[in-house]
């Protein structure tokens, strides 16, 4: 076992001196969740501690006096980068995460094989999710959308950030055309090789917070890590220039403290982005849509062909954006076929809906061939009629 200190601190006491490391965020806030979440069997042996980076079959865990490289609990939910832990012991005595305590927020997503419906928490308890857009490659309005709504689901606030900024002549046409897409949300821009931003970023990072950058390969989150601690603490890579993507210079998720005592989280460059229950976030990135849905004549309008629908009045218009209603259905479709996956109930439902579908389509065919059917045979004895005249 790699145990780089010991997590017994005799001096850790549940009263108002309960300590942890404050260099990974423990704060005031933290103190009060460890109280507010301890087990019978937790006493003064245990101390509070955070998981820095989780491995194959390891957790590196910051405490008060260092790290801790433990393997996993045996019973409970399995930790996550981020999450608040109690330190303990084993029954062989040997140091050991004892209990994971409820985040209080999560950014998830869907695991990203096909067939799966099963969620990947990617990091927990953070503060702000900032959304990483480079400015030397073409700007992805859906991927820069289901991000955002994930991270408003997530329970941090989102960020966008965007990079290069000293690379591109258009910085200022992409830098308006994402605070379109992202309305409501900070954006920020910075330039890691000039300096320029670094300071209104770390505006937005108090002491003691939690911030993940998320965005793809090549997007230049391991040189603003860097820029912004002050050394290289992560490696760069180059980005081709035939397609702008850049290799995976991170591998894991791993928090990195900040010289003004927040939090950093790096994450590998995230080629898609399956979102995992996500109504929060589509109601925080979508609310305009839900207000032209109140407007629309009928309750359970369908927004197609329906007489009085706000929805297409606005795409006729022009005030609703055709690519942004593309983007809104595409998304609550991904999210209801993943319900879908989730609820058997619902999954039944939804089979029942489309057989009544295809019965009420055949006897509908079925009425409208008897309909011709019976006409035929009335043209055709009116026009016996007319022969026997």
């Amino acid at each position: 076992m790699n145990i780089h200190a010991s997590s017994s601190n005799p001096s850790t006491i549940f009263g108002n001196d309960l300590s942890g490391p404050t260099d990974y965020g423990f704060t005031q806030r933290t103190a009060e969740l460890f109280r507010s979440h301890r087990a019978a069997d937790i006493d003064h042996h245990h101390s509070p501690g955070r998981v820095v980076r989780v491995d194959r079959n390891r957790v590196l865990v910051a405490a008060q006096n260092g790290m801790l490289h433990l393997p996993y609990p045996m019973q409970g939910e399995l930790p996550a980068t981020g999450d608040w832990v109690w330190l303990g012991h084993n029954s062989a005595g040997e140091s050991a995460v004892v209990e994971v305590l409820p985040r209080y927020s999560a950014l998830s997503r869907k695991r990203a094989f096909e067939a799966s419906s099963e969620e990947q928490v990617l990091g927990s308890n953070i503060d702000i999710v900032a959304v990483v857009v480079p400015v030397d490659r073409p700007l992805t309005h859906n991927r820069l959308e289901r991000t955002l709504v994930a991270a408003w689901d997530s329970g941090a606030t989102p960020l966008v950030v965007i990079t290069k900024a000293d690379l591109a002549d258009l910085a200022d046409d992409v830098v308006g055309e994402v605070m379109r897409q992202a309305a409501g949300v900070e954006v920020v821009t910075t330039s890691a090789e000039h300096g320029d931003g670094l300071d209104e970023l770390l505006q937005h990072i108090p002491a003691g917070s939690t911030l993940v950058f998320l965005g793809p390969s090549g997007a230049g989150k391991s040189t603003l890590i860097n820029a912004l601690i002050g050394h290289e603490v992560q490696q760069t890579g180059a980005v081709r220039a035939g397609d702008g993507k850049g290799k995976h210079t991170t591998t894991s998720r791993e928090l990195v403290p900040l010289p003004g005592g927040a939090v950093l989280m790096d994450t590998p460059g995230v080629r898609g982005f399956g979102l995992f229950d996500a109504d929060n976030g589509m109601e925080e990135m979508f609310g305009d849509l839900d207000e032209l849905f109140a407007r629309c004549r009928f309750a359970d309008c369908a927004h197609q062909a329906e007489p009085g629908c706000a929805v297409q009045e606005a795409l006729a218009e022009e005030s609703l954006d055709p690519r942004r209603w593309a983007s809104y259905l595409k998304l609550q479709r991904e999210l209801a076929a993943l319900n879908r996956k989730h609820d058997a109930a619902a999954r039944r439902a939804y089979q029942r809906e489309w057989h009544q579908k295809v019965v009420s389509a055949e006897r509908g065919q079925r009425a409208v061939e008897r309909y011709k059917h019976d006409q035929a045979e009335e043209r055709a004895a009116r026009s016996g009629k007319r022969r026997k005249r």
